[in-house]
């Protein structure tokens, strides 16, 4: 198998979800391609998501379709951008016209999708998995297909592939952890951020007896699959009397803060449903609004939604069972049994896994059809092209002159050149981001 990712969120998700689709635990020999761009994971931050590969290259959309060219995969997992899956899927089409022998092309979403449904749906529709993270993203995912004239038969449910651990089981009847999980791009502006965060303090200082830990996705120069402008990590500097002895800044897997937490609190974070799943109490929350652009608007009727103040009072807000059962989400009750994908209400993964035999008997058999998606020169000739050619692909999906150079023109050093100055034009691009826009959007504001 092989999984292309341009994230490390995506990383995990797409690794994961490969290693649930192999038709036995642990048979399948996963090859990971990193696609080459902004937010392509550090060291530390694969580290720290903590699935490896039994080969790791950073590539171009363009080298991986002539990696796909070279090697042969049975399945090939897409975790990656909607634009960058439908480049992707071109490119596959091009390679193979006509029914034969192709890798399964898998994709779907790393967690809570509350926003693009449309754009991002449509864009992934070609491949030959599209999973589905819960019934309820099930229905919807059909429902788009369908509401355009495309086919919905590649939407299969399934589950995130990351709801495991041991059961939440409390320690005495007090709250000893509470973990604050940040996300990188919700909320945007300073303002909102700096309230957040003073808010997650004053609960610390309210309750000397409980520790508070502020969980960060990335450090200061490090991106993830969105953008962070403003790092808690800075604000927590500018903190009017900083943040008190029992609340601190953490990293780390969220897995392993989880296996400790005692109450999970976030805005929409895909780590609320992580905590569901383990029976962890967890809060969304309200404190600036229920709104479409926070995403916490999705844990409507979740039971969930709370604010820091209602918080700092002792609640322990405790998940809707039906909710839960609808997303995807079903902790498991016994504290003995480690729950996973694959608890509570069967194997999540089964139908996934039934459908990518059928699909890989056509491949093996030289009948398995062409990738045929929804967007093609003739539905979005005013999308498609600029979507291509952002990946270095030509309007029939191959790729275009100068995307591809041969390794022997190249010299060792003037490779490794071109990786410190593409490693150099990131760090440029993060400073940009984080450093000198916020600095003009300041500016712009006298």
């Amino acid at each position: 198998m092989a999984v292309l990712a341009d994230s490390d969120t995506r990383w995990k998700w797409g690794a994961l979800t490969a290693r649930r689709l192999a038709p036995e635990p642990g048979s399948a020999h996963l090859t990971g391609y990193l696609l080459r761009g902004r937010a392509t994971p550090t060291a530390r931050q694969l580290g720290e998501v903590g699935v490896q590969a039994d080969r790791l290259t950073e590539v171009t959309c363009a080298e991986f379709l002539a990696e796909l060219e070279r090697e042969r995969y049975d399945v090939v997992v897409l975790a990656l951008v909607g634009g960058a899956v439908a480049a992707v899927l071109h490119g596959a089409r091009a390679l193979w016209p006509e029914p034969g022998a192709r890798p399964v092309f898998v994709t779907g979403y790393v967690g809570v999708v509350y926003e693009k449904l449309a754009d991002g749906l449509l864009l992934r529709h070609g491949a030959d998995l599209v999973l589905a993270n819960s019934r309820h993203d099930a229905k919807r995912f059909r429902a788009v297909y369908e509401g355009v004239g495309a086919d919905a038969d590649a939407v299969v449910e399934t589950a995130l592939p990351f709801l495991d651990g041991a059961p939440y089981s409390p320690v005495g009847d007090r709250t000893h952890r509470v973990v604050f999980a940040v996300q990188p791009s919700v909320p945007q502006s300073r303002a909102d951020r700096s309230y957040l965060l003073r808010r997650a303090a004053e609960h610390a200082r309210l309750h000397p007896e409980r520790e508070v830990l502020v969980k960060l996705r990335s450090r200061p120069g490090e991106h993830t699959t969105h953008l962070e402008e403003l790092p808690y990590q800075r604000l927590a500097q500018r903190l009017p009397d900083g943040l008190p002895a029992n609340c601190r800044l953490v990293y780390g897997n969220m897995g392993e803060v989880l296996d400790a937490t005692d109450l999970l609190v976030t805005v929409s974070s895909t780590a609320a449903l992580e905590s569901l799943h383990r029976g962890i109490p967890t809060a969304v929350l309200t404190d600036l609004g229920v709104r479409e652009t926070l995403g916490n608007h999705h844990f409507l009727g979740s039971g969930c939604l709370a604010s820091w103040t209602q918080l700092d009072a002792g609640l322990l807000p405790k998940g809707d069972p039906d909710w839960l059962a609808a997303q995807g989400v079903a902790p498991a009750l016994d504290p003995a049994a480690a729950p996973g994908p694959d608890t509570a209400g069967g194997d999540a993964y089964a139908a996934a896994r039934a459908r990518l035999s059928e699909l890989s008997e056509l491949s093996g058999r030289d009948r398995l059809p062409p990738i045929a998606p929804y967007y093609t020169q003739a539905t979005a000739p005013g999308y498609l092209p600029g979507i291509l050619a952002r990946h270095h692909l030509g309007p029939d999906g191959r790729p275009s002159p100068g995307a591809l150079r041969p390794d022997k023109e190249e010299s060792r050093l003037r490779r490794r050149l071109r990786a410190h100055l593409r490693e150099a034009a990131r760090g440029a691009y993060r400073h940009g981001v984080q450093r000198v826009a916020p600095a003009i959007r300041r500016l712009g504001e006298l």
